[in-house]
């Protein structure tokens, strides 16, 4: 029969319920029979490729609006009768996170035309994923200093995406 295990509690994307299904000794006509019996374990993994573009896709805007909200705040924020943007060190960190933006944009591009062109792309799926997971966390943790105390609090963006 059909058994759904526990659905799984996730740290993100919550409002997507994730649980384990099994299917064991179950009747499908052929006519309803998705691909080669028994391929279904590698069917998933090749869409896992799309899942990893898609969510790689998804990060992109949110993390440019987090450093464009940085700049505007420190900008406008005054630190010594100066602006915090007006510190070099500050300026070159959020240039160099936009820059980092840029560079996964471009992978996810490169990525998506090769996988539109029937290449395999798993190498370059994987690749972009995991610089999106860390570069989440980077741009979140470095912008977030220069909020200072204003970062600690729910009325900006980027504490709600730190946590």
């Amino acid at each position: 029969g059909i058994h759904v295990a526990k659905k799984i509690d996730k740290l993100g994307m919550r409002s997507s319920d994730t649980a384990q299904i099994f299917f064991e000794d179950v009747r499908i006509p052929s006519k309803n029979l998705i691909g080669e019996e028994g391929k279904g374990f590698t069917y998933q993994m090749l869409q896992f490729q799309e899942e990893r573009l898609w969510g790689v896709a998804t990060v992109l805007t949110p993390l440019e609006t987090i450093i464009q909200e940085t700049i505007d705040y420190t900008r406008q924020r005054k630190v010594f009768d100066q602006s915090v943007l007006h510190n070099q060190a500050v300026h070159f960190r959020l240039a160099e996170l936009a820059t980092d933006v840029e560079l996964l944009r471009s992978l996810l591009y490169r990525t998506v035309a090769l996988y539109v062109e029937g290449n395999d792309v798993t190498k370059f799926a994987s690749m972009a994923k995991l610089k999106a997971g860390r570069l989440a966390r980077e741009v979140t943790d470095s912008c977030l200093q220069f909020w200072g105390g204003m970062g600690f609090t729910s009325e900006v963006l980027v504490s709600r995406f730190y946590r």
